[in-house]
């Protein structure tokens, strides 16, 4: 699949067979977020994979999932088998870690895409508990965590008419309402 088709085809998935992750793959999703743009070339994210099954409950607890969608979490038995977390190093750069963090997950998802995986960003962190039970210095920021698994749901794009409220139908498939590009495209000027 070439690039545009990949981010095409980039859903949100939020619902994982319990079917374990290859190490290589989350290394490789890490080296693509190395390589993303960084503002001044500074670098300032690092990255914890966690994949442990011990760790991985504890990681699942930290998180909230799907603001528009009653019961949004995974259920029991259809949770991550990995993730990764995007720190920003406060000694490298103090604040701002925003667009760094962003273009590092774009490329972690498609990479994982690539690889079979879904993949979920998620922004809503207890950051304090995930700090602890990772030990994660202060000295980090925790930016972003990205859920991975093998997907077991569907995910479909459709026009929006005017709500952009995500939405599962009677067979489970996930709804994506997204404005028409025709709505958001300007060409040279507004």
């Amino acid at each position: 699949m070439d690039v545009y088709e990949a981010v095409l085809k980039r859903r949100t998935i939020r619902i994982y067979k319990q079917k374990p992750i290859d190490y290589d793959i989350l290394e490789k999703c890490v080296n693509a977020a190395r390589l993303a743009p960084s503002g001044a070339n500074l670098q300032p994210l690092e990255y914890v994979i966690a994949d442990d099954e011990k760790i991985l409950p504890g990681v699942f607890e930290t998180l909230r999932w799907a603001g528009y969608l009653k019961n949004g979490a995974p259920p029991e038995g259809k949770r991550p088998k990995a993730y990764i977390i995007i720190l920003g190093n406060r000694e490298i750069k103090k604040s701002g870690f925003e667009y760094d963090a962003g273009l590092a997950a774009g490329s972690i998802c498609l990479t994982a895409l690539e690889h079979g995986l879904g993949s979920c960003i998620i922004g809503a962190v207890e950051r304090k508990k995930l700090r602890k039970l990772l030990g994660i210095p202060e000295s980090r920021e925790i930016c972003l965590v990205i859920a991975l698994g093998y997907p077991d749901e569907k995910s479909v794009v459709e026009e929006s008419k005017g709500d952009i409220k995500y939405w599962k139908d009677k067979n489970g498939v996930l709804h994506v309402p997204k404005r028409m590009l025709k709505d958001i495209l300007h060409r040279n000027g507004f």
